[in-house]
């Protein structure tokens, strides 16, 4: 087997004739995705696609420090460092849903080893481990496709709430396909290295092999699914809110206070925006999606308000105290909201333009 790897975009790939891995390899910062690890990775899924000896694609990582993560998102640092050049961190969104783009329309099965906190699950399947924990996300790269697209407002609970999610609620709810347990992993990748064919039910019985039906923990919230529904389904974030606070009164279990509290601490107007989002992205297709997304995060970025003090808040000054702008609920107005969803009023900005040829998001084949 032959490895070639990037020195600077912290991207290691492993070629053998039929399969190509790529290995996240910035451990020592989470996997933190750089503007140069996003273009990297974009070339070789661009590569992938291209090679018709290439059957499958597996997407792995360097373990990080704290055991379980396999990639914490776009590098935050790197938007930050560039607040007042809202063009230059919009151009790294573009490449960023770009890329999220060509890995759900690759066309050829994919398979990613340890959960990814913000990739969209759009691949053959997901191999989970024991202790994998999936956090909650804005609306973004694919989250108002894929969220919208679970059980019930499963994906309100998630999204709004932040709710972390461990692998077997991941399997339970179809954000992952199979759980192999860390002990195996390296087993069911020496397999699947073996691979010559882009069959995925061949695939997929390679990888049940490996693969156990864990139970689901008692005090899940995925098992009220009848209280999720009846209180996510409300039509404002307010709403929403003051149902789960009626839950809670009759005696509700632990998850709904946490879920009112984690709600109460949120931005005011990233939870409105989110919950139109994933309102909408249930009547939309993926490349629509994604369109919309990159909207909310060019609004984001050239207003420059609450996504930097999140980022102030959480890992530059770390008081944990952000002040949001508008600071409460009912200072959000609607026009504040569908602002979001326009298109920037700027001459340097243009709507998502998504790679031609790549396979409809119709074909994705996943789970979900």
């Amino acid at each position: 087997m032959e490895t070639h790897v990037a020195a600077v975009d912290h991207v290691q790939v492993e070629h053998n004739l039929h399969v190509r891995t790529l290995i996240l390899n910035r451990a020592n910062r989470l996997n933190f995705l750089s503007s140069h690890m996003v273009c990297r990775v974009l070339e070789v899924y661009t590569a992938c696609q291209e090679e018709p000896r290439v059957k499958l694609v597996i997407l792995s990582t360097e373990l990080c420090a704290n055991g379980k993560t396999f990639c914490v998102g776009g590098d935050l640092v790197e938007y930050f460092s560039n607040k007042g050049q809202w063009r230059l961190n919009a151009k790294i969104a573009w490449n960023l849903y770009t890329l999220m783009y060509k890995i759900a329309t690759l066309g050829k099965p994919q398979v990613t080893c340890f959960w990814m906190r913000n990739f969209p699950p759009w691949y053959i399947s997901r191999c989970d481990r024991e202790n994998a924990v999936m956090a909650g996300i804005v609306p973004d790269v694919g989250a108002s496709f894929f969220l919208s697209r679970l059980p019930g407002f499963y994906g309100e609970y998630i999204g709004l709430t932040g709710a972390r999610l461990d692998g077997t609620e991941m399997l339970a709810c179809g954000l992952a396909t199979h759980f192999v347990p860390s002990k195996k992993l390296s087993l069911l990748e020496e397999e699947l290295n073996k691979v010559n064919t882009s069959d995925l039910a061949t695939i997929s019985a390679v990888i049940d092999e490996f693969s156990e039906k864990p139970p689901l923990k008692e005090r899940s919230a995925y098992r009220r699914l009848d209280i999720i529904d009846r209180c996510f389904s409300r039509k404002t974030v307010e709403d929403v809110i003051s149902a789960l606070e009626t839950e809670s009164v009759k005696g509700g279990d632990a998850w709904i206070s946490q879920a009112v509290h984690s709600m109460k601490k949120a931005s005011p107007v990233s939870l409105k925006v989110f919950l139109n989002s994933i309102r909408e992205g249930r009547l939309q297709g993926l490349g629509q999606c994604l369109a919309q997304e990159y909207r909310i995060r060019s609004h984001e970025l050239l207003l420059g308000q609450d996504i930097f003090e999140a980022f102030r808040a959480n890992f530059v000054r770390k008081d944990r105290t952000p002040k949001w702008k508008p600071s409460r609920l009912d200072l959000v107005t609607n026009e504040m909201v569908d602002s979001y969803f326009s298109k920037v009023d700027d001459d340097g900005w243009e709507d998502l333009v998504l790679p031609v040829g790549s396979t409809s998001s119709t074909s994705i084949r996943a789970k979900l």
